[in-house]
């Protein structure tokens, strides 16, 4: 349901003191460009590449492990390599399966909310083009009756939804079993990485509109891949990477296969963590997209840091196997809680955020993973400190209590490697950090002040429409237990300029409808709303397809205490 705002959520920008530095002391904010408009180049179509490789390459290593295994009669190592490969696989693969089952049904209610959305960005579109478009917003939808009889005005104009001919019903049967054939031969990810690539291709050969509405499509597709592979990786190569080195440190020698597996699953973990971080950027218009060459940073930085967690792991579990397994679990649980402690908001419903932070929680068992804005370098200092007193600790009492095999130069010499691996690690992270961050440099004061006039920037009296800014989630709003979509999302508002003659706004406002969102846009490394609602996404993708122009996502600015009170907020 709908409900008013009691005004309590009052953004801390509100409580900023009235003075502030004129304008010609302010440094200019850095231009930022849409996602779409950005395109799709080569480089990303080898990267989507690289990325079939890397899946490719791990999982084949681990099947042919785990064969050799059971050829070697070995059939307690084939056992858990294979687990490994598996059940993780399932998990991601019935997930996969639930996402395209959503995408592809025939939601009533989200069918009656894409045509409604669509009547009115048509509307829109018809009778304020030359006003520059009006506001898609959350609510319940009653405006008035002017905007009512606009919208039944604009019924003509839409296109007819197919009827559900035999034809159609034999394509979508024939839909369901592909999916159904290929998500049980486990190769979901690759599809989704062929239809990444092929959405992305037709972005650049076609033109606008059609180039844009390809970019959006590839960008959601591509979004639902990093978290798929993000969530495999970590539950499906970090423990069959430090599986296979205890393996390896117990028996005293490495097969072939087994350094070709450690090295496909150590691979694997740091590419996924940099692709997630560049999509999550890439994705964002509010954010400067991460270079390649800040990536390849970004995998050197994980691939040794998580390459010394996992040895020292490995170490430590040769000797010691269940004290290992009490120490992943209490760490897993102390991670997970510092999560839910920050108050994330990546999710729509609290029991997916909370599934979410107990994922995040198994990635700081191996690495850093940031999911909130703020002090972000006091988080990362905290949490390599926490790592780095932990791998001396497992390192040093494996080195003590290590067995009659294992002679002392061996023993050196894997006290060396953990300890290069994680100070070169740290190195590269210094490196990203102050010089390739998208953002610049991010030490010194210079750098926290331009965030801050960044942000009060677009808080200037002279505009008369919210800005397009970034805005924390209130801590006092609730999440919607409501799956439903029709009359909860989208309502026509008037024309801000119906009153007079508005103030022109120092940023360039382009012509078309508005999509704006009754929700504070999702904080940073969190993607937008829209990229993980799946109602939205069928919103906005039949919007923009039938809007004549390219329309605008507008999330809930808390701003200032009235527009709190003016909207309407989804509880």
């Amino acid at each position: 349901m709908a409900a008013k705002s009691d005004g309590a959520a009052v953004s801390p920008r509100s409580q900023m003191p009235a003075e502030r530095p004129s304008r010609q002391e302010r440094p200019p904010p850095p231009r930022l460009l849409p996602a779409e408009l950005v395109g799709y180049s080569p480089a990303d179509c080898c990267w989507t590449l690289g990325a079939l490789l890397v899946f490719f390459s791990d999982g084949a290593s681990d099947l042919w492990l785990a064969a050799d295994y059971y050829l070697r009669r070995d059939y307690w190592c084939f056992a858990l390599t294979l687990v490994f490969v598996v059940v993780p696989s399932v998990v991601v693969q019935v997930l996969s399966f639930r996402w395209f089952a959503y995408d592809f049904s025939d939601n009533p209610e989200s069918a009656t909310a894409v045509v409604a959305a669509t009547v009115a960005a048509t509307a829109t579109a018809t009778t304020t083009s030359a006003a520059g478009g009006r506001d898609l917003d959350a609510g319940d939808g009653d405006d008035g009756d002017g905007e009512r009889g606009a919208g039944r005005s604009a019924v003509g104009m839409l296109p007819e939804p197919p009827t559900g001919g035999r034809a159609r019903g034999c394509c979508r049967v024939f839909v369901w079993l592909f999916q159904a054939v290929v998500h049980i031969l486990q190769l979901a990810q690759v599809w989704r990485y062929v239809r990444a690539l092929y959405l992305g291709v037709q972005s650049r050969w076609h033109r606008e509109p059609e180039r844009r509405h390809y970019y959006w499509r590839m960008m959601f597709e591509t979004a639902d891949i990093s978290i798929l592979r993000l969530l495999e990786s970590f539950l499906k190569s970090a423990p069959q990477l430090v599986l296979q080195l205890s393996i390896m440190i117990v028996a005293g020698q490495v097969l072939p296969l087994q350094g070709l597996s450690a090295s496909a699953s150590l691979m694997s973990l740091a590419w996924m963590v940099a692709s997630y971080q560049k999509v999550l950027r890439d994705s964002r218009d509010d954010k400067l997209p991460m270079s390649y060459k800040a990536v390849t940073v970004q995998i050197l930085w994980h691939l040794f840091t998580i390459g010394a967690r996992a040895l020292a792991f490995a170490l430590f579990a040769s000797v010691f196997q269940l004290y290992f397994g009490i120490f992943v679990v209490a760490h897993w649980c102390i991670m997970t809680f510092w999560i839910i402690q920050g108050e994330t908001d990546f999710c729509m419903s609290k029991w997916e955020e909370i599934i979410y932070n107990m994922m995040v929680g198994i990635v700081y068992i191996f690495c850093w993973f940031s999911v909130r804005e703020g002090r972000t370098r006091c988080r990362l200092l905290t949490y390599s400190l926490t790592v780095l007193v932990e791998n001396v600790a497992l390192t040093a009492t494996w080195y003590v209590y290590r067995g009659p095999r294992t002679s002392d130069f061996c023993a050196v010499v894997m006290v060396c490697v953990v300890a290069s691996s994680y100070a070169l690690g740290t190195f590269f992270m210094f490196v990203y950090y102050c010089l390739l961050h998208p953002n610049g440099p991010v030490s010194g004061w210079d750098y926290l002040a331009e965030k801050r006039v960044a942000v009060e920037a677009p808080m200037s009296p002279t505009s008369s429409l919210p800005p397009d800014v970034v805005s924390s989630p209130p801590r006092t709003l609730q999440r919607t237990k409501d799956s439903g979509i029709d009359g909860d999302v989208f309502q026509v508002r008037p024309p801000r300029g119906s009153r007079g003659p508005a103030p022109r706004s120092p940023t360039p406002r382009t012509e078309g409808p508005v999509i704006r969102i009754d929700l504070p846009r999702k904080s940073y490394p969190a993607w937008d709303a829209h990229y993980i609602d799946r109602r939205l996404r069928k919103t906005i993708l039949v919007l923009e397809s039938a809007a004549p122009s390219a329309p605008r996502i507008q999330y809930r600015c808390l701003g200032t205490p009235k527009e709190v009170m003016e909207y309407e907020t989804t509880v």
